[in-house]
């Protein structure tokens, strides 16, 4: 990765990388995960990322905040009060460090995500 050139999402040559949830955290199905990280440095994460139908328990580490903007689908994030965010296309929210509670993808999902790690 050249940490000097622009990086264009739309014509980065990424690998994807697929994942499950872990099955302990699983509350309905089993998404396959996919996620393009198309840049990573020093505490600094982003790409886009997708996912199938359902939901699973979250936990965010203490450190790390999450930016994300979905580009197609709809998610809906449940917080341990009950309360409920939905985002659709084109909205954007923040899952802040140290959240925990359920991440529900109601429709196939697409996002750009921008991680940051507080400890890097």
């Amino acid at each position: 990765m050249n940490h000097s050139a622009i990086c264009q999402f739309t014509t980065a040559e990424t690998s994807p990388s697929h994942d499950h949830p872990r099955a302990d955290r699983r509350v309905d199905g089993n998404p396959l995960r996919t996620t393009w990280e198309h840049y990573a440095r020093q505490g600094l994460s982003c790409g886009v990322w997708g996912c199938e139908v359902g939901s699973w328990n979250i936990r965010f580490a203490d450190n790390r905040d999450e930016f994300f903007c979905v580009i197609e689908g709809r998610v809906r994030l449940h917080d341990g009060t009950g309360a409920v965010a939905e985002f659709g296309p084109g909205e954007a929210g923040v899952i802040p460090a140290g959240f925990a509670g359920r991440f529900e993808v109601v429709e196939t999902v697409r996002k750009y995500f921008v991680v940051v790690d507080q400890t890097a």
